[in-house]
């Protein structure tokens, strides 16, 4: 948290210090960064496994005076609405408890954790927006998904979930994804209010990693592509770094 704050405020510091452009008459090009929060309402597969799920990610990228975005994007998955119903059910008791290192009864939690990594490209339409900068933006991407269950326990300390012995419960799937932003970028002529906003959908194809599920040792662990989809919205705050104009002197 510490390195983002840092980070955050670099670049911000970074962004005044070298001065601004004319964005109000002129299509500008400059490097930028940005950071989004999205929230997304699974589909297909993925809706068979989890629910609702948020991310937070960042994009570094350039934008070219003709309005082209070219970048690459990182996103951090996460959510606690887990469905699956036989995790760790091979664990329980008759009572259809866990029990701890120390013989009660332990408190298991689930949440997913996930990540995807993609280069993307997009286009700005210039006559869309209030400057020749701002308008209706296009983004598409292309690249690697990884997702999981994490299982954690609340204070109690249960071998049969800790280390290797997790890799048979975690469901961890992995593979390509491909995505899409449709939205609104707005790029203040002065100041840091720069943002963009809309819809953004997901689509993963992807396959399970693990060889076995221990929680159903006898069934067929699934072998065949998934398409891993989510769709829903996403905010994100931009951070243009403009180079300083020259300014002419004159002595007499």
């Amino acid at each position: 948290m510490k390195l983002i704050c840092f980070l955050l405020f670099f670049f911000i510091t970074f962004s005044i210090t070298w001065g601004q452009r004319n964005v109000i008459e002129d299509r500008i090009n400059t490097p930028y960064v940005s950071v989004h929060y999205g929230a997304n309402i699974p589909d297909g597969d993925f809706a068979e496994r989890f629910g609702f799920t948020s991310h937070l990610g960042g994009i570094i990228g350039y934008k070219t005076n003709f309005n082209y975005i070219f970048g690459l994007e990182g996103n951090f998955m996460f959510g606690n609405q887990v469905r699956e119903p036989y995790l760790l059910e091979n664990l329980k008791d008759a009572q259809g408890t866990i029990t701890n290192f120390g013989g009660g009864p332990a408190e298991i939690l689930f949440f997913l954790r996930g990540f995807n990594i993609n280069g993307m490209m997009g286009y700005i339409f210039p006559n869309s927006g209030h400057n020749p900068n701002s308008g209706v933006i296009m983004n598409l991407g292309a690249g690697y998904l990884w997702h999981r269950i994490r299982i954690e326990s609340r204070e109690d300390d249960v071998p049969q979930i800790e280390g290797d012995y997790l890799q048979g419960y975690d469901r961890l799937t992995t593979g390509l994804n491909t995505n899409q932003f449709l939205g609104y970028s707005f790029m203040a002529n002065e100041g840091i209010v720069n943002f963009y906003a809309g819809f953004y959908f997901v689509q993963g194809f992807t396959y399970n990693r693990r060889e076995i599920f221990w929680d159903r040792p006898e069934f067929q662990v699934p072998t065949e592509r998934r398409l891993d989809l989510q769709y829903g919205i996403r905010l994100g705050w931009l951070i243009p770094v403009y180079k300083r104009q020259v300014r002419d002197f004159y002595f007499n």
